[in-house]
């Protein structure tokens, strides 16, 4: 009864914090689903000794971390673990049902710095071409243009999977060349669209969109979505077949995502001389820090770079 009595306390205070997250912070479901993953695994870990979260302590904190790692777990995914942690305690500290924040000097993992990979510029290139030479065929059906518009605007704006499943028409404005785009939080950001972009949207929802509207409402009487992205069934997409669709899109043997199309959209910027705030400004960062990752990403460039236009640079490759 006493292990129950504090299981139930555990996941009553997860429960809360969660709908915290959902309620007053506008975190979405997929985010706050995996904040009460991380939280009930913490609660598991400190329910071995009888305890409660918010009587845990930084050697509880340490030692859930240092068993993640024994156990193989991913330096990343210990991060993020400890960054949900941090979030729940402060939380619990600004509602005063604890004293002090057990995290406070808990070191995150070294891979807190883990470089985020990203593709060569040929290797979207040609992701792009091959699809884009499917969807200006003459016999393109909706699917095709659909699928080329989506990669489009991954590379283009440096969209995460779950904005792309959120796009609704009428976010969309092509004659402005730009996309108004809800991200983490609910925090709406302006995304600019280039060129190839806006005419693959501009065709897809020309041609394109129509056919899947009309097959939905065939197929099962769907009421009309205002999802930009529809199915052969006429429903928005999930974030699961997005991430499918990218990886059969990339060929054989890549291991292509989303969130890669995202990571060398910021990469290529920063390549080409885009400053770290603009970037963080089409990201939808909330911190800075977060977007000078790719000043380390792009070190290979910019070195090559210093070395062909820099006298002393120059110089140096010569005589080597």
């Amino acid at each position: 009864m006493h292990e129950i009595g504090q299981a139930g306390g555990n996941a009553r205070t997860v429960r809360e914090f969660v709908a915290y997250l959902r309620v007053e912070k506008g975190l979405r479901p997929a985010s706050c689903e995996a904040y009460q993953r991380d939280l009930e695994q913490f609660a598991e870990h400190v329910e071995v000794r009888d305890g409660l979260l918010v009587g845990a302590t930084q050697a509880d904190v340490s030692g859930f971390m240092e068993g993640l790692r024994g156990h193989g777990v991913e330096s990343r995914s210990i991060a993020r673990k400890l960054s949900c942690l941090r979030g729940f305690y402060r939380w619990l500290l600004m509602d005063k049902r604890i004293a002090h924040d057990p995290t406070v000097n808990v070191e995150s993992p070294a891979s807190w710095k883990v470089l985020p990979k990203s593709l060569a510029e040929g290797e979207v290139a040609e992701m792009l071409e091959r699809t884009g030479v499917a969807a200006r065929s003459d016999g393109a059906d909706g699917l095709a243009l659909r699928d080329h518009a989506i990669l489009e605007l991954l590379y283009a704006g440096g969209l995460r999977v779950g904005e792309i499943c959120a796009l609704r028409v009428e976010d969309v404005h092509l004659d402005q060349a730009r996309a108004q785009v809800r991200g983490k939080g609910d925090k709406e950001r302006i995304v600019p669209l280039g060129r190839s972009a806006v005419e693959a949207l501009e065709r897809y929802l020309v041609v394109g969109r129509p056919g899947l509207v009309r097959s939905g409402l065939e197929r099962a009487g769907y009421s009309l979505q205002r999802a930009l992205f529809l199915s052969v069934r006429g429903n928005a997409l999930t974030r699961q077949w997005v991430w499918e669709m990218v990886r059969s899109a990339s060929g054989t043997g890549s291991k292509a995502s989303p969130h890669m199309l995202r990571h060398s959209c910021a990469t290529h910027m920063v390549e080409h001389g885009a400053d770290l705030r603009s970037v963080q400004t089409l990201l939808g960062h909330a911190d800075i820090a977060t977007t000078q990752v790719y000043t380390h990403v792009a070190l290979g460039h910019l070195k090559k770079v210093h070395r062909e236009h820099h006298p002393r640079g120059k110089r140096r490759a010569e005589a080597s």
